[in-house]
């Protein structure tokens, strides 16, 4: 008999991009309606490099919740090659930050204060290694001459493996992995690393934003990759394997700005990312494994508590009625398109309701 409903803890978000100003306004009310905490990346314009932006950052966020909403947002830093190593370790320890992220300069939106030289951010790596602070990586290389679709897996050959060789304490997120390579290394790899995958990566592959014309709002970095990537991806998701969590990468972007001759990189999952999965792991025969990829292997890793809260899923006959654009002032957003319908919907559970 097929399940038609089940409850997991309240989910988290494990990787996720609020921007500021009016689409942070916008935004918010998504994330906190579906999760209870969310890391939020840090590569506004300037980047959110010291204690003092965080801190401001942070209040911005807390401004533009929705009234009554208990989202927590989990703050991190942007890591610079004049980050200060007290400056990490004193925000760490008054709480404020959860995560330092390491952005090679050109990697992705907003990363061109990233870092060039890795030998210049040691005395960071070091200070967090005392400390146990999680580094972040965005795990792509750069150098023009590699191809787009091998960065991830040279970057784990040129950059990760020998950083974690020289930092075999720091525990270490390799951010939106996309290939098999990827799974691999941190399935086979010594404790101390774990892997956030996205909601889009286990459903599109290159063909979605190659073939039939250019499909930019399929166009993220890292780009999705051929169908044997997807399948390795989608097959850590629904595992089970605690390495492996919930990071949605939802990343909003104008319209005006993917829709033009240099499209901006990133997708909108966060309206519609549990309906997604919920699809994705009944799918695969997997709904045993959701309540562990999305709510209890993040918070394990981040040494936190799961949520107490629940969210109760019910699978109907009519698709879930969602939004094929957010509006924002005179702009607007688009959300993602899984290309399935979406049958099932979710809510917070009442007090004492299992």
């Amino acid at each position: 008999m097929s399940v038609t409903q089940f409850t997991i803890r309240r989910p988290d978000d494990w990787h996720l991009h609020l921007r500021d100003g009016a689409m942070l306004r916008s935004v918010i009310g998504h994330t906190s309606a579906n999760f209870a905490r969310a890391i939020i990346m840090p590569n506004l314009v300037p980047p959110v490099v010291t204690a003092d932006q965080a801190a401001s950052y942070l209040e911005q966020i807390r401004a533009a919740l929705p009234e009554g909403d208990d989202f927590e947002p989990l703050m991190t830093l942007y890591l610079t090659e004049t980050t200060d190593p007290e400056d990490v370790a004193q925000s760490a320890a008054s709480g404020l930050i959860k995560a330092v992220k390491l952005y090679p300069a050109g990697a992705t939106t907003n990363s061109e204060s990233g870092v060039r030289d890795i030998e210049k951010i040691y005395p960071v790596l070091e200070r967090m290694s005392e400390i146990d602070l999680p580094l972040l990586v965005h795990g792509e290389v750069t150098d023009p001459e590699i191809d787009i679709f091998d960065r991830e897996a040279v970057f784990i050959d040129r950059v990760l493996d020998p950083l974690r060789q020289r930092f075999p304490t720091l525990r270490i997120v390799m951010e939106h992995v996309t290939t098999k390579e990827g799974v691999n290394y941190v399935m086979t790899s010594p404790k101390g690393i774990a892997a956030t995958l996205t909601t889009h990566h286990l459903i599109i592959n290159r063909n979605a934003y190659l073939v039939g014309g250019i499909k930019p709002h399929y166009y993220c970095l890292p780009v999705a990759k051929r169908e044997t990537h997807r399948l390795a991806v989608r097959a850590a998701a629904t595992s089970g394997n605690p390495r492996f969590f919930l990071g949605t990468d939802s990343a909003p972007h104008f319209d005006g700005a993917k829709e033009s001759a240099c499209g901006c990189a990133g997708i909108y999952t966060s309206i519609n990312t549990l309906n997604c999965l919920a699809h994705v792991f009944e799918d695969d025969g997997a709904l045993d494994q959701f309540e562990a990829f999305a709510s209890l292997s993040g918070p394990a890793f981040y040494g936190l508590l799961p949520n107490e809260q629940r969210l109760k899923f019910i699978k109907q006959s009519d698709p879930v009625e969602m939004p094929g654009k957010i509006s924002v002032q005179n702009e607007t957003i688009t959300v993602f398109d899984p290309g399935f319908a979406l049958l099932w919907r979710h809510e917070l559970t009442k007090a004492g309701e299992i």
